[in-house]
């Protein structure tokens, strides 16, 4: 009996394409502002200019796991063709998840000018919560 991917029914069918993609593209943010980090500000400085340059090579994978999920949706490729994006969509959703908890634990500029509306970002922990469980399932 084959395997069904519970995350693709999720991502396609029951809507959760919307905090991953939300996730993916607040990813794109945090890789491409890091430099601004108070993370990395308080680095030493040789450590700096390696994660900035990995960061840069990060987001034109986000970009296209963004076109991936996008071709799934519209039908022009199976949903299984996104379970091999899977480590790649918990590490954005975990980034978001951490950078909403940063903003309300610490209240640092940068994270609330990168997380935003502080209320949505709340409403989104639930779903990313949902997001992570159902992403990896497998039936």
């Amino acid at each position: 009996m084959a395997k069904v991917w519970i995350g693709g029914i999720f991502l396609k069918d029951e809507g959760g394409y919307e905090i991953v993609l939300k996730s993916l593209e607040h990813y794109k943010k945090r890789l491409k502002t890091i430099g601004n980090s108070p993370e990395l500000k308080d680095s030493a400085a040789m450590f700096a200019s390696v994660l900035h340059q990995e960061a840069m090579r990060m987001v034109p994978k986000i970009d296209d796991a963004i076109k991936k999920i996008k071709e799934c949706l519209s039908g022009e490729i199976p949903v299984d063709a996104l379970s091999e994006e899977v480590p790649f969509l918990q590490k954005a959703l975990a980034c978001y998840e951490s950078d909403i908890n940063k903003a309300q634990d610490i209240g640092h500029e940068y994270f609330l000018k990168l997380v935003g509306d502080m209320r949505e970002a709340k409403n989104d922990k639930d779903s990313i919560k949902d997001a992570q469980e159902k992403i990896d399932q497998f039936a």
